[in-house]
């Protein structure tokens, strides 16, 4: 297959560009490098079979020759990079799929879109099902990237109803290397906290949860769905759910840390419980998490360790 990857550069996307090469796609990855790193897809940028396109998808997309599938990955998604660039997220999630669609449309060619768990908002049903239409607040600061991919969401349907070939994925807290130090979310904090001795922040009482999902598992749902019809929506995570305190401590443990936990406010609108129901991906995809949270997050500290080897500051304690 030949493959557009867009939101390529970034974390999940560099992972799925890397996969999709390894089994043979030529991929055209498409990143405007706004939170994606060139370093991350160095190692492919030698290969006729891959070529890097420095492009904001909020122009128009012009891909030659011929395009099987277009993922649409790109997305600002840590939560302190969109919300300093709140308009950029929405327009990127608005104008910019709009953009992926209609090269899609244009090549007849399947189409994915990485949507998120940020949809269902603070959930008032628990584990969360694709049926189930969310509790978001449309104003409130994180808005701007939940109603981005909501949004994204409905142009996505209204596209399929037209016609198109196209799916939507919607991701649960990814994790592993290739994550930027500076995320914000919480195994990067973690991490980044632990290594450098400093106190982990912890917003709240630690007992809000989260499901941790490894990228290789995240990758292979992803995988599935393109070479799929599926429509969905498709729940992709770990149902295995653990709070905010476990994780710190789990990350504290494996680090080797003596950080102590600094509890802190938590954020307006932050999400108190995150458990996908993955009942939809197991009968269509075929799919399920392989990777256990702690053999997961034993890779991604020994990752995070490999990178601090190399440069020390590149663990400075983080503060959002």
């Amino acid at each position: 297959m030949r493959v557009v990857v867009t939101g390529g550069a970034g974390f999940i996307g560099s992972h799925l560009c890397e996969a999709l090469h390894a089994r043979g796609d030529d991929v055209i990855c498409i990143d405007n490098l706004s939170s994606g790193l060139v370093d991350n897809v160095a190692h492919l940028l030698e290969s006729p079979r891959f070529h890097l396109d420095v492009h904001d998808i909020r122009e128009a997309i012009e891909v030659s020759g011929p395009v099987d599938a277009v993922v649409n990955l790109a997305s600002l998604a840590s939560p302190p990079a969109y919300l300093d660039r709140p308009v950029f997220t929405l327009t990127t999630g608005s104008i910019g799929t709009h953009r992926a669609l209609d090269l899609a449309a244009a090549h007849d060619a399947r189409f994915v879109q990485a949507s998120t768990s940020e949809v269902y908002g603070d959930p008032a049903i628990h584990p969360q099902t694709e049926d189930y239409w969310g509790n978001v607040n449309p104003i409130g600061p994180r808005s701007v990237y939940d109603e981005a991919k909501r949004y994204a969401e409905a142009l996505v349907a209204a596209y399929t109803r037209s016609g198109i070939n196209a799916g939507i994925v919607r991701i649960f807290n990814t994790y592993g290397p290739r994550m930027r130090r500076d995320d914000g979310r919480v195994v990067t904090n973690f991490i980044a906290q632990a290594l450098a001795g400093e106190p982990l922040s912890v917003y709240g009482d630690g007992s809000q949860t989260r499901s941790l999902c490894y990228v290789s598992d995240m990758v292979r749902g992803f995988l599935a769905m393109i070479d799929s019809r599926v429509k969905g929506p498709v729940n992709l995570g770990n149902p295995q759910e653990l709070t905010v305190r476990e994780i710190a401590e789990r990350i504290r443990d494996i680090a080797g840390s003596t950080s102590v936990i600094d509890y802190h406010p938590l954020p307006e609108d932050d999400p108190t419980r995150r458990r996908p129901d993955i009942s939809v991906a197991r009968a269509e995809l075929d799919w399920s998490p392989l990777v256990d949270v702690a053999e997961g997050l034993e890779k991604t500290v020994s990752w995070n360790c490999m990178k601090y080897a190399e440069n020390p500051s590149f663990v400075d304690a983080v503060s959002i």
